[in-house]
């Protein structure tokens, strides 16, 4: 209520990128306070519900609900969102050099469309910078993903040297790590998806990452893709096998999307990522089909357009295990996670559910 009522009217009064940096930068100053994430964790996390409770990876996830790469785009604020009632939380895209990203205005509300349209480009401040960001984060109630990603200035040639470079770098600070190759604000970032480019770059990182993990003598950190929404059928289908063949550990589905179908704000002339309500019919059917694809072998986390506990619930009977959000955090507050969990809980209560995963996939 307090968001809906104050908060959020006086955010949406601002210019978009001013108010998330606003946000981002309080919150950091908030972790710095005696007390005051024990005054986040009463007023925002959700309730232990065990039905909802899953270990995937051999990892403790409270809950399925997780937050999107691109909010905390260095993991400055990872400790303040760790107690915001999120089952994990993805920090990034972040890239081996900072970079200021794309030109501004690159980021735009759609509050008609329930969306939001970004160009950013992986405006980061470094892998470097955000490994001193995550040092601090030393009691973890939840797990901490990182989102990495190329350069803007590295060519496609080059590329697999940049992921390379993020995963050593991070690798101690991070729980599992998101490989991007599906942003749209990246120029050339979405041909890794495909053929040689996509079998190389997964090859290379998860040689890496066991190598890392060898060297520590510890069992290795999972790796996951997050593939693009705008890939037709067969594009997906060929890119799911080249993912399964490499190892990889699970599959983000999706990105955000190009396209802007039925949308009735201004704002959808502008060109970027579309996310929120727009994209989540699109998601669904990606989850369906990579679900298919994968006889549910490997993790799917669902991500796009998710709003209510309904919306996370039809990308869990499609096939995903965990659910991400970005968009409706931003429309609906930090209370969003209570919400979502609570509706969660009815719904498989409802439909004879003793335990999220008898639900994964069934409808796929």
């Amino acid at each position: 209520m307090l968001y809906e009522k104050i908060v959020k009217p006086i955010l949406f009064r601002m210019n978009p990128e001013t108010a998330h940096h606003l946000t981002i930068s309080g919150l950091r100053i908030a972790q710095a306070v005696p007390g005051a994430m024990a005054v986040v964790r009463a007023a925002y996390s959700s309730p232990q519900l065990p039905e909802l409770r899953q270990t995937l990876w051999g990892m403790d996830f409270p809950n399925p609900i997780g937050l999107a790469a691109g909010l905390d785009k260095n993991g400055e604020a990872a400790k303040a969102f760790s107690y915001m009632g999120f089952g994990f939380i993805e920090v990034g895209t972040v890239t081996p050099r900072a970079q200021n990203g794309n030109e501004r205005p690159r980021l735009f509300r759609l509050p008609e469309d329930s969306a939001l349209i970004n160009r950013m480009g992986f405006n980061n401040e470094g892998a470097d910078k955000m490994r001193a960001y995550l040092e601090k984060v030393t009691r973890r109630p939840i797990p901490i993903a990182i989102n990495i990603g190329k350069n803007k200035v590295t060519p496609n040639e080059h590329a697999v040297q940049d992921y390379l470079d993020c995963l050593r770098i991070l690798y101690d600070v991070g729980d599992f790590f998101a490989v991007n190759i599906s942003s749209p604000n990246t120029p050339n970032l979405r041909k890794l998806q495909h053929g040689d480019d996509l079998r190389d770059l997964l090859h290379a990182v998860i040689a890496e990452r066991d190598r890392l993990a060898k060297e520590r003598k510890a069992k290795a950190k999972p790796v996951v893709v997050k593939i693009a929404p705008d890939l037709s059928d067969e594009e997906i289908e060929q890119c799911v096998e080249t993912i399964s063949q490499a190892g990889i550990d699970g599959i983000i589905a999706t990105n955000t999307t190009i396209k802007r179908e039925g949308l009735k704000h201004p704002n959808a002339i502008e060109s970027g990522g579309l996310s929120g309500k727009p994209l989540k019919q699109r998601a669904v059917e990606v989850i369906r089909q990579v679900y298919r694809l994968t006889e549910g072998r490997i993790p799917i986390l669902g991500s796009g357009g998710v709003f209510t506990g309904d919306d996370a619930y039809e990308m869990i009977r499609a096939g995903a295990s965990l659910v991400e959000i970005y968009t409706s955090f931003i429309y609906r507050g930090p209370t969003i996670n209570k919400t979502l969990n609570q509706e969660l809980s009815n719904l498989l209560r409802r439909d004879g559910f003793t335990h999220i995963s008898e639900a994964v996939g069934v409808d796929a």
